[in-house]
């Protein structure tokens, strides 16, 4: 029998490269995990998620303070440094590394610093920074290797005035005026947290709304709010160009002819598999149309001992989904039973204000069961929404049309992605509307929302009873 180095060869260390990681040690097999960066964590932890959260925290500390002039005297520097709003970046980035390592160090798992190519279907090869060339081989292999920016076309990123999703927050001074390129998560993200610390901000993008997948109940908050705040939002507009004018502006022509200037430009046209240097061929894979790399429902690919997981597989690219992809597929490759990988995934979108959702939009709802019952709680009539001064948020509670069986929870407003969860455990335990109602919640808190959200619904179905 062959033998091999490792049980399980990870590529990659961001959220599903640890789990897969983790999975594996735990299942007492060998494991290796392999990253290309100095630091683990991947682009979550270096360039994205937390990095990209951290800014919004002060953003929103900022706006706060704006919000508030009767109280404080507040007012941003001029010249104010991209450095002074990430001031803490630096303390939780490391102390994430930290705990990384100390994990890893934990559950006996080989880290590898290089980088990897397959040179067959059971063999990687590394490559050390220094230039020494090594090999390792494993029985089974995951691919977690995560994504980066897609250039856009007549978008010439430079990282100096026209930026990426990864390089934005490279930013020397913090702009007085900011052009962003798309409607998706990373682009609503960056474009109201940029607005909220006194930035210009027009957002551009090739559909009628941002957040399309989305309930547009949300949608519709998203916008308001951002066009409150003064952002512009300019939908179903296409780019015939974009250059720097080699003074002081970036010029973004639209299709239309209008041309809108800029200190600085964004470029969020989305994100594609970071898979270059892998020599996937040489292990019999190959990317989709769709520049993903396929997997089945365990993560595996089309080479029956090689899986994939997180960003790399594509949607919904979510560090949570990647974190539980990661895990399942290292059961998969060890033969761990689990049951189906849940549906019922929160989503969460860091944006000010911030949304998350859990099942059926009402849209989706409606197609799918023809008539639904639909409730909305709004923040300004709840107790703590007025204390914390959060009137503009809503919960909506999607139901079937006879007000009983709940479908999907929708959330914005500060806090959203907290609140979410008891929607999720609702889903995924069959909960009733009327478990909403019977339950007592904290006073005062935003998790009221969800009882008066629920008792709007049984007023439906009361309503249509007298009816009847």
């Amino acid at each position: 029998m062959q033998q091999y180095d490792y049980d399980i060869a990870v590529i990659g260390s961001g959220p599903a490269g640890q789990k897969a990681a983790i999975q594996g040690a735990k299942a007492g097999k060998r494991v290796a995990m392999i990253e290309r960066d100095k630091y683990v964590g991947g682009h979550c932890v270096h360039r994205g998620t937390i990095p990209s959260k951290t800014l919004r925290e002060n953003a929103l500390r900022i706006s706060q303070l704006r919000a508030h002039q009767d109280v404080f005297s507040f007012s941003l520097r001029d010249d104010l440094a991209m450095d002074s709003l990430l001031s803490n970046l630096d303390s939780v980035v490391k102390s994430h590394d930290h705990y990384i390592n100390a994990q890893l160090s934990r559950n006996a798992i080989d880290h590898f610093h290089g980088k990897a190519s397959f040179s067959d279907a059971h063999t990687l090869e590394i490559v050390a920074p220094g230039g020494e060339l090594g090999t390792l081989s494993a029985a089974n292999f995951v691919i977690a290797t995560g994504s980066y920016p897609r250039q856009a076309e007549n978008v010439p990123v430079d990282h100096e005035n026209i930026y990426d999703s990864d390089s934005i927050l490279s930013l020397v001074y913090l702009p007085r005026s900011l052009t962003v390129l798309g409607g998706g998560v990373i682009a609503s993200e960056y474009a109201s947290i940029f607005l909220a610390l006194g930035v210009s901000v027009t957002m551009i993008d090739k559909y009628p709304r941002p957040l399309g997948f989305l309930d547009s109940d949300l949608t519709d908050r998203f916008i308001a709010a951002f066009e409150a705040n003064g952002g512009r939002f300019l939908g179903a507009t296409d780019i015939t160009s974009v250059a720097w004018n080699g003074l002081d502006k970036v010029v973004t022509t639209l299709s239309c002819g209008t041309i809108i200037e800029s200190d600085k430009l964004l470029s969020a046209a989305g994100r594609v598999a970071n898979v270059d240097g892998l020599n996937l061929a040489a292990a019999g894979l190959a990317l989709s149309e769709r520049s993903v790399i396929e997997v089945d429902a365990h993560c595996r690919t089309a080479v029956a001992h090689i899986y994939a997981a997180g960003d790399v597989i594509g949607a919904p690219s979510l560090a949570s989904a990647s974190m539980e992809q990661g895990r399942r597929a290292s059961c998969a490759a060890l033969g761990v039973d689990l049951a189906e990988m849940t549906n019922t995934m929160p989503m969460g979108i860091y944006a000010i204000p911030e949304i998350s959702s859990v099942g059926l939009t009402e849209q989706q709802a409606r197609a799918q069961y023809g008539d639904v019952s639909v409730g909305h709680a709004h923040f300004g009539e709840i107790a703590r929404g007025q204390i914390s001064d959060l009137q503009e948020g809503m919960l909506k509670i999607v139901a079937d049309a006879a007000g009983n069986r709940i479908l999907g929870v929708h959330i914005v407003g500060e806090g959203a992605t907290e609140l979410i969860h008891i929607g999720q455990m609702a889903l995924l335990h069959h909960a009733s509307v009327d478990s909403l109602v019977e339950n007592i919640f904290n006073f005062p808190t935003l998790a009221e929302a969800y009882r008066v959200a629920a008792l709007k619904v049984v007023g439906q179905r009361q309503r249509i009873d007298l009816a009847s």
